[in-house]
């Protein structure tokens, strides 16, 4: 009954009870009750801009209508979201179980367990790993790791309170998006866990740069809404004013993952100094996924490789390589192996394609590759491999040329091949950018990067 005492509590705590001074801006997101909800209770709707679109609720964008009894059901699935974390968690540390309703399968709960034994491989599939956890392979997987690199107990980390931090983030992603969801910033996070052991950085990053680079991935996209920041300009919204159209996503991203760690009180164990170094670090850090922002990042970045003057000793220099992580880890689908690429491909091409729907609908200019009938998948991977992920990846070798490495770019050039087979006409073009794709590409395609943060 404590457990879902807990929940009850939790559940009815969660939204709209905590309150913060209006110009807190880094727990914005906890005024952004649900339209449906606030309604329920008696809230206008908040005005949220000029455009009719905007009355829309973004939660339901990739998502199909729901009946007038959903809210409830919601509520259900929150409550029963928590028992589930409560009893995997036992699990994970091997205990047994009270309960005899096997919420979670331990058949599968064994083979999710077996497959963490392996976190640390390159062909890690996520896709099975989140299907094996019923759904909470960011939980599980973040949990797992934060554990193994002895984090907990170095930084005494509350479990509770990490375990309600790890399942509001998780619910904090938008699981109708096709492709910005809990399972992609699960993918970063497992990503971003393979940079941390390549031996540059592994005998050169503290335990506090793992902590930051850990929960910069798994909180990289939070509360992503689906749609890219130019849409977001263009229909007046207030987000888009608020940050004053500049890395919109990427500053709600991290405000929200810091409301997220005032809320749950997970760092109240260390000196109100260091918790805010972890706000500002982790800011930074997400900020650096800003692909708008790619050229900039890529050019110091090479500046630094050309000079040889990167000095792992200096903090700064560590934060820097840990944003370039970052960025690697964001967007390296390319990379995996064909099995695994292609699906994310689809699955961006996917959410690219609905937001061009909905610009149409709207009778709105359509964003650059959100136009399903002027482009393919094949013709939009050909483009984002030639333009933003090849000029990176090969800088990225550069400075830590490993297996890994090299299996990451056999692994694009595949990929890319493979793609441009599908798509004929592409060849040609494709192959003029692959004599030297680390320097071929100075200024990348504008209708790529014009995105935003789209893929990011």
């Amino acid at each position: 009954m404590l457990g879902l005492d807990a929940a009850v509590g939790f559940s009815q705590a969660r939204r709209g009870a905590i309150s913060y001074d209006s110009s807190d801006q880094t727990a914005l997101y906890i005024r952004m009750l649900d339209v449906r909800v606030r309604s329920q209770v008696g809230f206008e709707p908040e005005r949220r801009g000029s455009h009719p679109y905007l009355g829309v609720d973004f939660r339901t964008l990739h998502s199909r209508a729901e009946s007038a009894g959903s809210i409830p059901a919601r509520r259900i699935r929150r409550l029963f979201s928590f028992q589930r974390h409560l009893l995997s968690s036992r699990l994970l540390r091997g205990a047994p179980h009270l309960n005899p309703l096997h919420i979670l399968d331990e058949d599968y709960c064994g083979q999710a367990k077996c497959m963490l034994e392996k976190v640390g491989s390159w062909n890690f599939d996520i896709f099975l790993f989140d299907r094996l956890t019923n759904g909470n392979s960011l939980v599980f997987l973040t949990f797992n790791l934060l554990n193994q690199y002895g984090l907990i107990e170095l930084f005494q980390l509350d479990m509770v309170k990490l375990r309600r931090f790890l399942v509001l983030v998780q619910e904090d992603y938008h699981n109708q998006n096709p492709y910005h969801n809990a399972v992609h910033a699960a993918d970063v996070t497992q990503a971003m866990h393979c940079y941390l052991r390549e031996p540059k950085l592994a005998q050169s990053l503290t335990s506090f740069d793992i902590l930051l680079g850990l929960l910069a991935a798994a909180t990289h996209d939070l509360d992503h809404p689906g749609v890219n920041q130019p849409f977001l300009i263009k229909t007046n919204h207030y987000l888009a004013a608020l940050y004053r159209n500049t890395s919109v996503l990427e500053n709600h991203h991290w405000r929200s993952a810091v409301g997220l760690l005032r809320e749950t009180e997970l760092f109240s164990n260390l000196p109100a100094e260091d918790s805010l170094s972890i706000e500002r670090q982790l800011g930074s850090l997400i900020l650096a996924t800003d692909i708008s922002r790619q050229n900039e990042y890529l050019s110091r970045f090479r500046t630094h490789l050309d000079e040889n003057d990167l000095c792992l000793g200096n903090a700064s220099h560590r934060h820097f390589v840990l944003q370039m992580a970052l960025k690697c880890a964001d967007i390296c689908n390319p990379c995996r192996p064909w099995e695994l690429s292609k699906q994310w491909s689809e699955k961006v091409t996917e959410e690219f394609f609905h937001q061009g729907d909905i610009e149409k609908k709207h009778k709105l200019e359509i964003s650059p590759l959100c136009d399903s009938e002027a482009n393919t998948i094949a013709s939009v991977q050909i483009g984002f491999m030639t333009y933003v992920v090849e000029p990176l990846f090969a800088e990225w070798a550069r400075f830590s040329d490993t297996r890994l490495s090299q299996t990451m770019l056999g692994h694009l050039g595949l990929n890319k091949a493979s793609w441009s087979a599908m798509e004929p006409e592409a060849s040609g073009s494709s192959e003029e950018g692959e004599s030297e794709p680390g320097r071929a590409t100075e200024e990348p395609s504008s209708r790529v990067l014009s995105q935003g943060s789209q893929e990011s």
